[in-house]
């Protein structure tokens, strides 16, 4: 076995001249770069004063969690002969607030949409989601439940 190791620099970009002297005197938004990828432009959620033009780490989980399954799901399908031709998700996660206590995720519904070209393998398509969910390790790492709901046909 042997770790593999994520860096990933933010910087916040909200100082505005009077920094955090008050809730609503800051800008929430942020930088967000790994390495040589692409810089993302990110804020918090706007519930929380943030910028609804930029990605939030609400976001970013729910990301995280789709497409490290839908990976998982290509690798399974080309390991068993299935062509996919499309795959979509329009997941969704469920952030549950409550006034002065911490708040936390109670869910996250993956919704994949695949189009594949074997019609004779739409059961074994479907099946293969719950190895990719076993084999997420997004999914692994979460303390809530990643629901799946797929949907195939070729």
């Amino acid at each position: 076995m042997e770790d593999h190791n994520y860096i990933v620099n933010i910087e916040w970009t909200g100082q505005n001249g009077v920094g955090t002297t008050s809730y609503a005197a800051y800008d929430r938004s942020f930088n967000m770069q790994a390495g040589v990828k692409p810089m993302l432009e990110c804020s918090s959620d706007t519930i929380f004063r943030g910028d609804k033009t930029k990605y939030n780490p609400e976001d970013m989980l729910v990301a995280s969690l789709s497409s490290c399954h839908m990976l998982w799901y290509l690798h399974f399908c080309a390991d068993h002969g299935i062509t996919v031709l499309a795959y979509k998700d329009a997941a969704e996660g469920v952030l549950f607030l409550e006034k002065g206590a911490p708040s936390k995720f109670t869910r996250i519904t993956l919704k994949p949409q695949v189009v594949i070209k074997e019609s004779d393998k739409i059961e074994l398509a479907e099946a293969l989601h719950a190895k990719a969910h076993e084999y997420c390790f997004i999914a692994n790492s979460v303390n809530f439940p990643v629901n799946i709901d797929p949907h195939t046909i070729a």
